[in-house]
């Protein structure tokens, strides 16, 4: 069904809106997949807080133009979705890695992260990066390390004096 040009305009506006507060953008060839399971696959990029849409790859062109995702530009060819992350950089790299577990039809063509076009077989790497809260709890794990180490530090020598006094009543009371 062809669409009108508001329709089309729509679409655009759509795709550039998901685009501009997107911290992550992955493009997917959904050849193969029935409705069922590209609904199955929307439902969960919903519960994931991923932003999936299905564009003529003209109009996502024309919507990614002037945006940090405008490197997918080669990549959009033939029929492809897209979907952008919105939470964390990983969400929709680790929805898509999911989904080809279960279903090996959908194929992951091209990955745009920072501005900077990554292949396909970067989805684990990308899939695998923590998410905001996670690298919060690493990092402040990483700081409070070198404070118990030192506290730790200014402690031992007077647990080392208690212990030392501790022996010698022992083997005082023993003699």
């Amino acid at each position: 069904m062809a669409l009108s040009l508001a329709g089309k305009k729509q679409v655009v506006e759509e795709v550039s809106k998901g685009a501009l507060n997107a911290l992550s953008a992955l493009v997917a060839d959904y050849r193969g997949l029935t409705v069922t399971e590209m609904t199955d696959l929307r439902a969960k990029a919903r519960e994931a807080g991923v932003f999936l849409r299905v564009a003529r790859n003209t109009l996502a062109k024309r919507a990614l133009k002037e945006t940090e995702f405008e490197c997918l530009e080669e990549s959009l060819v033939g029929p492809l979705c897209i979907a952008f992350s919105y939470n964390a950089p990983s969400d929709a790299a680790r929805l898509l890695r999911d989904y080809i577990k279960v279903n090996e039809k959908l194929e992951v063509k091209a990955i745009a992260l920072g501005g900077k076009l990554l292949d396909s077989s970067q989805l684990n790497t990308v899939a695998n990066l923590p998410t905001k809260d996670e690298a919060i709890a690493k990092l402040l794990y990483v700081m409070k390390a070198p404070v118990e180490k030192f506290v730790r530090t200014l402690a031992e020598p007077h647990g080392k004096l208690v212990r030392t006094i501790a022996a010698v009543k022992d083997q005082k009371q023993c003699a």
